[in-house]
């Protein structure tokens, strides 16, 4: 009862004129970035940080969730137009969702897109509302030394599942994590990383950080590999589905719902494995298994489904605990961070209101993204004709005014070159983003825990086991990194005369050890129309070398 209650207090801020039209522009806002290729909900909210720091917190995150949900929509229309995923978690959609298009089904594959995100979008939330309270109260035990192990786990888990390779993706974390430690030390005050440069006492602003890393390092790999041939955008008309549409529809939907909150609230897991969990079960549940790679309705249904609820999963663990799981929440982390605010188990009860005119505000913003976008869909088609030059000019103008606006220090714009360069390098040589980002806003947060542990045990380390949660994280911990190993040795273990008889040849998915899609979905990922490597390296986060153009036969 007590969550019902707040909720409708919640209800009753964001439902407040100016607070509905943020959530208004918001979605409008995510929905067109969502649409175009290579963009995304992070660099949106990043981008906007300087721009709402005027605004009150409870208006600013109003509106960075209707950006964040009306990504994940928009993601699905390139996906279905263009076989050309805006997001990486919209990969599985472009499967059936582009031959649907092209049998000319598109205003169905759209509609069952929005309508399943709407769905589960509302449940996700839903279960967001009673689970953060329960998650709150178990975060209230935890101590010092069993947030030091969480977010340990936090850290590695996202790092060891991002890429092809887990060297780069540990490598990209220890530059976050290097990043985090320029200032002044809080217990010493001594200058670190500083290289005598007074103004880098403070340490760096987490939004001249994520603007550089994310908006300016992106349009520099987009400017270095800009394709001026138009896009063979698929035309489509208003959204609609019929009745047997409806009957192959809901039951995906809510499957696909079911896959994608619980991934969403784990550490390591995001929207890319239960899209991919879903578009498998819905191929070996369908009753028309023989439409699978041709075009069938249940597998746009189940992905995008799981694809939304798993964006409501990813807000659990960032409102109750402080732990963001993906590049958006962990940009909404450092938004929290710049209106002095700090997510986690008090939060609920520090800002009890902005927390709850939040939630609401997903509910709100899930029903103004199904009435918006079922009607406007050859709009946002039309949108993907945008010039390329045009739109990363405006990036890169719009990053460079943000940035400056944070402290107005011309300062500013040096570091954001300089970060900006990074970011472009890191995607040359396949870095993983997100690891940066996480560990430039948790590393402080991390060293912090750590130091109180130490204190609370006068400086021995078997204080970081003391508590019972520790000492189990530590353990999943250390087979993290341990597995790994373990597996190569196993496989090299194996006889050769094994390993040549499954190589691939038993249908089972697998060749030379390797795990891969099924037959029929390789051959609909993207293909002469894919997105260029940055597109894919930004919204997957993922080494650029991994995501090889393939040509046609």
């Amino acid at each position: 009862m007590d969550v019902f209650t707040s909720l409708m207090d919640g209800f009753a801020t964001a439902l407040t004129p100016m607070n509905l039209l943020y959530a208004v522009i918001g979605v409008i806002l995510g929905t067109a970035v969502g649409v175009l290729p290579g963009l995304g909900p992070a660099m949106t909210v990043a981008l906007l940080l300087p721009v709402t720091s005027v605004l009150e917190p409870t208006s600013a995150f109003i509106m960075f969730a209707g950006i964040y949900y009306g990504g994940m929509y928009g993601g699905s229309t390139t996906s279905i137009l263009l076989n050309t995923p805006g997001e990486s978690s919209s990969v599985v959609t472009a499967i059936e969702g582009h031959k649907m298009a092209k049998a000319g089904r598109a205003a169905q594959a759209l509609a069952t897109a929005a309508i399943g995100s709407f769905v589960a979008g509302t449940i996700g939330t839903t279960l967001l509302a009673v689970c953060a309270p329960i998650v709150v109260k178990f975060a209230v035990s935890l101590g010092s030394p069993s947030y030091f192990a969480i977010m340990v786990l936090s850290l590695l888990a996202v790092t060891a599942v991002l890429g092809s390779s887990r060297l780069r993706g540990f490598a990209s974390l220890g530059l976050g994590l290097a990043i985090g430690l320029i200032g002044m030390d809080s217990v010493t005050g001594q200058r670190r990383l500083t290289f005598g440069q007074p103004l880098l006492t403070d340490g760096l602003d987490i939004v001249v950080v994520a603007v550089a890393i994310f908006a300016v390092g992106e349009a520099l790999w987009v400017a270095a590999h800009l394709r001026r041939t138009p896009l063979n955008v698929i035309p489509v008309g208003k959204p609609w589905m019929g009745k047997q549409d409806w009957k192959r529809s809901w039951k995906p939907w809510l499957r696909g719902t079911a896959f994608g909150f619980p991934f969403g609230a784990l550490p390591a897991g995001g929207a890319e494995i239960p899209t991919f969990l879903s578009y498998v079960t819905e191929k070996r549940l369908s009753k028309h298994p023989e439409e699978f790679g041709h075009g069938a309705i249940e597998g746009v249904a189940g992905p995008e489904a799981a694809n939304n609820a798993s964006a409501a999963g990813t807000l659990t663990p960032l409102l109750a605990m402080g732990l963001p799981t993906n590049a958006t929440a962990a940009v909404m982390l450092a938004a929290f961070t710049g209106y002095g605010i700090q997510p986690g188990p008090q939060l609920f009860e520090s800002q009890g209101p902005l927390v709850w005119a939040l939630i609401a505000s997903l509910f709100i913003g899930n029903f103004l993204l199904l009435i918006i976008n079922l009607p406007l869909a050859p709009l946002w088609a039309k949108l993907l004709q945008l010039p390329r030059p045009y739109l990363y000019a405006g990036i890169l103008f719009f990053a460079t005014l943000g940035a400056y606006s944070v402290n107005l220090q011309a300062f500013d714009l040096v570091l954001l070159l300089v970060l900006g360069a990074l970011g472009f390098m890191m995607r040359r040589f396949g870095l993983p983003v997100l690891p940066l980002i996480l560990g430039v806003i948790l590393g402080p947060r991390l060293e912090g825990q750590l130091r109180q542990t130490l204190q609370l045990s006068a400086g021995n380390p078997a204080g970081l086991w003391s508590e019972p949660i520790a000492v189990g994280i530590f353990i999943i911990v250390a087979i993290i990194l341990v597995w790994p190993l373990l597996l190569k040795l196993w496989r090299r273990s194996r006889p050769q005369t094994a390993m040549a008889s499954t190589g691939g040849s038993d249908g089972t998915g697998t060749a030379n050890g390797t795990d891969v899609l099924p037959e029929d979905a390789a051959a609909e990922l993207p293909a002469d129309n894919v997105t260029t490597p940055a597109e894919h390296a930004y919204s997957n986060n993922e080494p650029v070398h991994s995501r090889r153009r393939q040509e046609k036969p």
